[in-house]
């Protein structure tokens, strides 16, 4: 899959810079909370640090350095707001895989999702609103909602992603008193398998033929910007609208190292680490 995708991938990555800021993104997003964490839970003594799934530091990488440093005790904070199979899930498993390998043991708690928090839901709709701030007639503008999709199997067999998706889509328009209209899709198919629908592609063309000419689109599954985003949606898709007589076109910023989101992933690591002295000490 990989061979046959790269020279496409590699088109796409050299539309947006050249290369992916997913890292920069979530670097500046370690530091942020680490900054957030020494200033007002001093008395943690947390030390941040990122395990990356596909890029570097490996979670392998991580750990090594983890036990180096002779630390013991450490809470897995995903950055997905919504727990799946395919994205904290995998994370999760790659985390196991390692410490089986190599023989390492920590006291541990993991943060499953966090979409509920009001912060994080705050962040959030404080990105709709500086996007709605781009369009000359905000009060005019579509909602669209668009997230990661996943094939319909893993939701057969129970996954919540997806209903963690639309929960928290409802819970913002309802923060929002649904002053909007708005739908769901989802993006990113691959292979042959049953995905989630609508796609987003053809919500998009819905859209048009509905009249609806000035649209926002939010990557409520994502935390930062990246070639999903900025390419898929800002490029791609931006094509689909105009096409289909979108005309105002607009994605979100992502989440990336907004204060209040970074608020929202230091409420949640505190209230794991307060449970984890607990535990130590119990």
């Amino acid at each position: 899959i990989s061979k046959r995708r790269a020279p496409s991938v590699r088109e796409k990555y050299a539309e947006i810079g050249g290369r992916s800021p997913i890292v920069e993104k979530t670097e500046a997003q370690v530091r942020a909370l680490q900054a957030y964490l020494d200033e007002h839970h001093p008395e943690a003594r947390a030390s941040v640090r990122l395990a990356g799934r596909y890029w570097k530091p490996f979670t392998s990488q991580t750990i090594a350095e983890l036990v180096r440093d002779g630390i013991s005790e450490v809470v897995l904070l995903p950055l997905y707001a919504q727990f799946g199979k395919t994205n904290a899930g995998s994370s999760f498993n790659e985390w196991d895989r390692e410490l089986a390998r190599q023989g390492v043991h920590f006291t541990e708690r993991r943060i499953r999702e966090y979409y509920k928090h009001p912060k994080y839901l705050a962040a959030l709709n404080a990105r709709i609103e500086e996007g709605l701030a781009q369009f000359e007639y905000p009060e005019k503008v579509f909602l669209l909602f668009s997230a990661h999709g996943t094939p319909v199997d893993i939701v057969e067999r129970g996954d919540p992603y997806s209903h963690q998706i639309r929960e928290t889509m409802e819970l913002l328009m309802d923060q929002r008193g649904r002053d909007h209209h708005y739908t769901l899709s989802y993006q990113s198919k691959v292979g042959p398998k049953r995905w989630l629908t609508p796609s987003t592609t053809k919500t998009i063309q819905e859209l048009g033929r509905l009249g609806m000419t000035d649209v926002l689109v939010i990557p409520i599954a994502f935390v930062s910007d990246h070639i999903e985003t900025l390419h898929e949606l800002d490029i791609e898709e931006r094509e689909t609208a105009e096409r289909a007589g979108v005309h105002n076109w607009r994605v979100m910023t992502g989440l990336n190292d907004h204060p209040l989101f970074i608020e929202c992933l230091a409420d949640v690591a505190m209230r794991e680490l307060a449970a984890l002295s607990y535990t130590t000490t119990d």
